[in-house]
């Protein structure tokens, strides 16, 4: 707390949860790529490989031009206790579509392809909500923590022109709670938030977030007497992210202000919403190679650089609060109720998405079948970030990398495809994806204090991803249509703000599963 406590405002508008979340990928390509659990590693052939393993474009022996429709309705369940809430919500999407041509020689390079494509490789889209209704502490308590030792003149003296978000390096939350009463001055720079003992309140948690990250990928690769296939690639990304969140609690016997300036026991209340909007591009490289020693087995490794982004956010929170008197039930200025709220925070910073390396073996069986198995490790432990200050130089905010490393760990994920020609022209597929949690144990426990950025406390941490898919394709002579079901199940833990001294923060787990149909239409020539 002391170290969150003299950081100026800037700094704490980054935070190791944001990026964290900001690098966050998902299972989508084609129908084809998705049916069969993404373990393309090894096989190639197909329009995703080309945000993938780009020597997957060495295998095309023809061009191609496709694209894909996904339609997914998605269900979050927050529960906490027995109280369990559900929402629901359905998108659909443009997965992804390209353009690979090739060319053909007689020598020891067999093809030459180069290809582009657009791929959506996450969403944001989700809504949720959460409802604790008996809170072991109060956020307010929280803040007066990290609050001791600022002057409360610096934070809140407006009439003078003095503006305490711009003209100080207070925590921009404690300038909020102090000026809407959620804490309170009990002595020389020393505060106390709203709880008491016999206090007893309630706190509900409302979560909208919407966004996407889009890659435009360029690849080039070609086929080496029919045994070495190798491909690079470079990505453009687009990321853009938007969340509206509202936290509120409700107590009775609370420790309140009144509107003559004293402190009493009453009731309270106070609804605080952050509103927050992510936006920027970036790019990466790529390079793979596939082996096929002999034509039923085949061997795939890529190497995928960080994407750099370069990324502007911009913020703001207000409160909405009420503290009742009972003690003076005919006051007119009882209840003490208003509005407050912070100025836009404007920052550009840098961000380095994790490194990610992935290996696959997929074997051919007879003239019907093909399996294929995926590792891929990426490595959020390992995420960078920098800010930019007042001199317009990015300086490395060593803040938050440490954060990176204190909560997370690198991901692995599992792949494993299956496809089986029923006819000719008809195929049948099912695949398996899984996804490791990148969080560490102690703060999926709440045994580590979690700082987050700006004005918003809250945060997510992701557990274990299980996805998995069936699918069907039909092709007839250049045209091939595929489908595919993708089941996703995802675990995470929601927290309104960290745990701190031995006190429980509200909190929720959550599972987030998405119905996915995806149609992936196609022309080979």
């Amino acid at each position: 707390m002391a170290v969150l406590a003299a950081v100026p405002a800037i700094l704490m508008a980054q935070s190791a949860p944001d990026v964290y979340m900001l690098s966050q990928t998902d299972l989508r390509g084609t129908a084809r790529f998705m049916s069969m659990g993404g373990a393309f590693t090894a096989l190639g052939g197909d329009l995703s490989t080309l945000t993938q393993n780009p020597a997957g474009i060495g295998v095309y022996r023809r061009s191609e031009i496709g694209a894909t429709l996904d339609i997914s309705p998605k269900k979050i369940t927050s529960q906490t206790g027995s109280n369990k809430i559900g929402t629901s919500k359905t998108k659909a999407y443009c997965n992804n579509f390209g353009y690979v041509g090739t060319a053909r020689f007689d020598g020891i390079l067999r093809t030459f392809s180069w290809g582009a494509s657009y791929n959506r490789l996450a969403s944001f889209d989700r809504n949720y909500r959460a409802y604790n209704a008996s809170a072991a502490t109060s956020l307010s308590d929280y803040v007066a923590a990290y609050t001791d030792a600022k002057e409360s003149d610096m934070m809140f003296n407006k009439e003078t022109g003095y503006n305490p978000y711009l003209d100080s390096d207070i925590d921009w939350l404690s300038i909020l709670s102090y000026s809407s009463f959620m804490i309170n001055p009990t002595g020389s720079n020393t505060y106390r938030g709203l709880s008491q003992n016999g206090t007893v309140g309630d706190a509900l948690s409302e979560v909208r977030e919407s966004g996407y990250v889009d890659e435009y990928a360029i690849d080039f690769g070609g086929n080496i007497a029919n045994t070495v296939m190798w491909g690079i690639g470079f990505g453009i990304t687009d990321l853009s992210f938007n969340q509206t969140s509202a936290y509120s609690e409700s107590m009775e016997n609370a420790y309140i202000a009144t509107a003559d300036g004293t402190m009493t026991t009453g009731n309270a209340g106070f609804e605080l919403t952050n509103y927050r909007n992510i936006n920027g591009t970036g790019f990466n490289l790529k390079v793979g190679v596939i082996i096929k020693p002999i034509n039923e087995f085949r061997i795939g490794v890529a190497v995928h650089t960080p994407t750099w982004y370069s990324l502007s956010s911009t913020s703001m929170a207000d409160v909405s609060y009420s503290y009742f008197n009972p003690a003076a039930p005919e006051d007119r200025n009882n209840p003490l109720q208003g509005t407050e709220e912070t100025d836009n925070l404007y920052y550009n910073f840098r961000m380095n998405a994790p490194w990610k390396f992935m290996v696959g073996a997929a074997a051919v069986i007879g003239n019907s079948a093909i399996v294929s198995l995926d590792y891929e490790r990426q490595a959020y432990n390992d995420i960078k970030t920098s800010y930019q200050n007042q001199w317009g130089d990015y300086v490395s905010n060593d803040l938050v990398n440490d954060d990176v490393k204190a909560y997370y760990k690198g991901t692995n994920i599992l792949r494993m495809g299956l496809e089986y020609r029923l006819t000719p022209n008809f195929s049948l597929r099912a695949g398996y994806n899984y996804a490791s949690t990148s969080a560490k144990q102690e703060v999926l426990d709440g045994d580590i204090e979690v700082f987050t950025a700006g004005m918003n406390p809250a945060f997510t941490s992701n557990k274990s991803t299980n996805s998995i898919s069936v699918g069907l394709g039909y092709h007839y002579k250049s045209f091939y249509i595929d489908g595919a079901y993708v089941y996703r199940n995802r675990k995470s833990v929601y927290q309104a703000f960290t745990d701190y001294n031995g006190l429980e923060a509200p909190r929720a787990d959550l599972s987030e599963t998405t119905n996915s149909i995806v149609l992936s239409l196609g022309v080979r020539f």
